[in-house]
């Protein structure tokens, strides 16, 4: 009985569409003088009606202010477009203005993926992620972060993460499979319930109840959840999977045009950020 209402809560909150509504943006997005095609993952009307989870300040800061001023800087240079014109910003790939600090070395490029355990797209694009991740150049880190729109999705962001302390990403497919495969929505219908389906998860992987409970509690697991929150509300996440690029280009299976020309573009703009 639990599953099955857990499974309905799955699909009210937006399993089929993988969307939301938008929350307050903290930074812009280019704004094409044609409008980009609409994403594959379009929010369905449940997830629309939902109530939008960040916050926003009351009083528009300076700062905000100033970046809202930049958007018409964000229209990408000519020396700086993607080989042969394959690529067009504003409609396969929207730049950040202004740019985001990244969680990784000066050295290094961080591509993010923004997902959701639950999502039927991050899923499907699993497959070409982790075999992009294994031939990417050694200076890219690939960093996956849990989108954090409502309970059931930051149920499973506390799973993600407590995997991640007890270093069991190993575990990230086994989950996917879960969910999607064996049809376990790894939430119940209270904390309780929940915990205790994903307990039970891990100890079948292998995990003592006692380090589980460890991890979930951790203070570590706590600040990668507050980390993914202000991802989420910064880069006004409304549809995953999103991918981030460098905190310089944000985009999507919709946008690229296909699972396959996602992971091209990635590729593309992985190798524009090696000459800047």
């Amino acid at each position: 009985m639990i599953r099955s209402y857990a499974l309905a809560a799955l699909l009210t909150l937006g399993l089929i569409g993988c969307g939301h509504a938008t929350p307050q943006a903290s930074v812009s997005l280019a704004t094409p003088s044609a409008a980009p095609p609409a994403p594959a993952s379009e929010p369905p009307a449940s997830a629309q009606s939902e109530p939008v989870r960040s916050q926003a300040p009351a009083e528009t800061t300076a700062e905000e202010r100033a970046d809202s001023g930049l958007e018409h800087l964000a229209a990408m240079p000519t020396d700086q477009t993607l080989p042969g014109g394959k690529w067009k910003p504003g409609t396969n790939y929207q730049p950040v203005v202004p740019a985001q600090p990244t969680s990784v070395g000066p050295d290094k490029i961080e591509v993010i993926e923004v997902f959701w355990y639950a999502c039927p797209h991050c899923f499907d694009l699993e497959p070409y992620i982790q075999s992009w991740i294994a031939k990417k150049p050694a200076n890219v880190e690939f960093v996956r972060v849990p989108v954090m729109w409502g309970p059931v999705h930051r149920a499973h962001a506390r799973l993600y993460y407590t995997l991640q302390a007890l270093q069991r990403s190993d575990l990230d497919k086994a989950v996917f499979e879960s969910i999607h495969d064996q049809k376990n929505p790894m939430v119940g219908n209270d904390e309780q319930q929940t915990y205790s389906l994903q307990e039970k998860f891990a100890v079948a992987h292998g995990i003592s109840a006692d380090a589980f409970k460890k991890a979930y509690d951790s203070f570590t697991v706590s600040s990668n959840l507050a980390r993914a929150e202000e991802l989420t509300s910064r880069y006004h996440v409304d549809s995953v999977p999103r991918i981030i690029v460098n905190g310089k280009y944000v985009t999507d299976v919709g946008q690229a045009g296909g699972q396959p020309e996602l992971i091209a573009l990635i590729t593309d703009l992985v190798a524009s950020e090696k000459h800047h």
